[in-house]
């Protein structure tokens, strides 16, 4: 499903760069995909990147200056959804997780030493990298203040010790963004602090895989371990003790990213189920002639739109005030998730054996998306904090003065 922009609802560079990314991604980069279920080669990828640059499309997000396209945030969504139309455009267009969450951290919050070593040859797709964060149980996963890594000081650095899950990428990564807690002093109050630390530090080392049911990330999801890991105090992404807060800058718009590329691929599998439904004749009539499978479409355009309209705002809301954007993305990223998996599940259920099949690449879609109703927040912990969010926002409002509807009349036996 391709809905055509309204005239003017993008800036004339954001379309014609939309219209590139979206004529890059169908002629070259899906010819190319793998097998579903095949991750994309290194050499591959390097190949596909370098066309990418000649097309003008490479790095939509990254500044000018650094080699990308310049896109402000409130503009990534068309261009990144059209990226995602292949579940590996991202991934070629230098615009996938870790490394696009982690540019623009250390866009906004980066030394300029630390924007010439890692974010240049970063945005460059020169290296790769990985942000270190989750940890196994009791540690930080759901409830960040878990958070179990530590950093001491260390003469005139730090020394890091903690054991990461789940750190995204971790297998090609040059460089890791570490959270580890840390102790107040005259120079920093307690909390987390996020160091810069490449994988080839002495301390640092890769530990088990875990096999998850994606495939199309590179660099997998394993455990990586930082023994006593000794870093200058140069290391230090933006101030030490404000890690959390710094957190929040990576994480809103990270998870923003991930409903616009998703729903790029759920535009994808919504495409192959309409050209199955206009094609398939059963019962003497086109699929998409029959009230249940006209249900089945109707719902997914439905789940597509809203899930657009919601990225929208909340992308336009992330330009003007990170903190209010931070808090709706989790909104969006509950309502995305949820309606990119039901439009694929749709698909795969409308194009019958050849769904669940490898000839078609939807059964691999389901596992790609299903993953991400648990990575960066489940949907549940993303409910409760919405929840608490709402209801302390509305007895702040009731506190200065707004009417207390809990003291309404309450119509008992009237007529």
């Amino acid at each position: 499903m391709n809905t055509v922009p309204v005239a003017g609802a993008y800036p004339a560079p954001v379309e014609e760069l939309r219209l590139r990314t979206r004529a890059f991604i169908r002629g070259t980069v899906i010819p190319a995909e793998p097998r579903p279920g095949q991750a994309l080669n290194l050499a591959l990828r390097r190949e596909l990147q370098a066309a990418a640059r000649d097309a003008g499309v490479f790095a939509p997000h990254v500044p000018v200056e650094f080699g990308g396209q310049g896109l402000a945030v409130e503009h990534w969504s068309p261009v990144f959804q059209e990226a995602g139309y292949s579940p590996i455009g991202p991934a070629v267009l230098n615009a996938m997780a870790p490394d696009e969450g982690n540019m623009h951290m250390l866009q906004l919050i980066g030394s300029d030493g630390q924007k010439r070593k890692f974010l240049t040859p970063l945005a460059a797709g020169d290296i790769s990298s990985c942000f270190a964060m989750s940890e196994p149980h009791p540690g930080a996963g759901s409830d960040p203040d878990a958070l179990a890594t530590t950093a001491v000081r260390d003469g005139s650095g730090w020394r890091i010790d903690g054991h990461k899950r789940f750190t995204s990428g971790a297998t090609f990564a040059s460089f890791a963004i570490v959270m580890a807690r840390t102790r107040a002093d005259r120079e920093s109050p307690a909390g987390a602090t996020m160091f810069l630390v490449p994988m080839d530090t002495p301390g640092v080392r890769i530990g088990n895989p875990i096999h998850t049911v994606d495939s199309y990330l590179p660099g997998g999801h394993p455990n990586v371990h930082f023994d006593g890991v000794h870093v200058p105090g140069s290391a230090i992404l933006g101030e030490a003790g404000l890690g959390f807060k710094y957190a929040q800058v990576r994480l809103g718009p990270a998870r923003l990213t991930h409903c616009m590329r998703w729903l790029g691929l759920a535009r994808r599998a919504m495409d192959i189920m309409l050209d199955r439904a206009n094609t398939r004749e059963i019962f003497g009539a086109h699929l998409s002639q029959l009230g249940i499978a006209q249900d089945m479409i109707a719902q997914s355009v439905i789940d597509i739109e809203t899930s657009d309209a919601i990225i929208a705002k909340c992308a336009a809301l992330l330009a003007v005030d990170a903190k209010a954007g931070s808090a709706l993305s989790s909104v969006a990223k509950v309502h995305v998730s949820e309606a990119v998996y039901r439009v694929i599940d749709r698909a795969v259920q409308l194009c019958g054996g050849d769904g669940v099949s490898d000839g078609l690449p939807l059964a691999q879609y389901l596992n790609e998306v299903r993953p991400f109703r648990i990575y960066d927040g489940s949907t549940e912990t993303h409910k409760w904090a919405i929840a608490r969010r709402t209801a302390s926002e509305r007895r702040r409002a009731v506190e200065a003065g707004e009417p207390f509807q809990g003291a309404a009349r309450i119509y008992e036996g009237e007529r």
